[in-house]
């Protein structure tokens, strides 16, 4: 799927703008999204993709991509995904350049076993949950209570 990365604001009508143009997109490998009718839906997670190994390049790229598809969706969940990785971990560049990425997993093989793919969808459901509560945050819908504390927590897996 195509996400919108950068928007153009042609005009301002008093002090707000109007005509915001998507200018930028970036394909992504995965999207996990909120259908909400009418076409209308809402971009929650996204996993990026890769086989056999990572590169410091392709962190530093991923991580970036992150970083601006989060500028114009603060709520958006970012992740990658290592396929069939023979160090079966995830590597330590992607703790080092993968700034932006909320999740990171590392599958042995091309094809997930039971654990990793239960590990997985945990995952995903935490980030979607995620994501539709820091959506509330950033819109400040009036229901949303407001907080003086917030944290991230980090929880780590070893590999089998």
């Amino acid at each position: 799927m195509r996400l919108v990365y950068r928007h153009i604001v042609s005009q301002y009508k008093d002090k707000k703008p109007s005509g915001a143009i998507p200018s930028g997109y970036y394909e992504t490998d995965i999207l996990v999204r909120d259908e909400l009718g009418d076409d209308v839906w809402v971009p929650r997670v996204v996993i990026e993709c890769k086989l056999a190994s990572v590169t410091t390049h392709d962190a530093l790229t991923y991580s970036a991509k992150a970083d601006t598809h989060k500028q114009v969706h603060p709520y958006l969940r970012y992740g990658i995904l290592i396929g069939k990785h023979e160090e079966r971990a995830v590597p330590r560049r992607l703790f080092r350049h993968g700034a932006y990425f909320d999740f990171m997993a590392a599958w042995k093989e091309e094809l997930p076993s039971d654990e990793e793919w239960d590990g997985l969808i945990d995952v995903l459901r935490d980030e979607i949950k995620a994501s539709r509560r820091i959506e509330e945050l950033v819109n400040e819908q009036p229901s949303c209570r407001r907080y003086s504390l917030v944290h991230r927590p980090l929880k780590l897996i070893l590999p089998q």
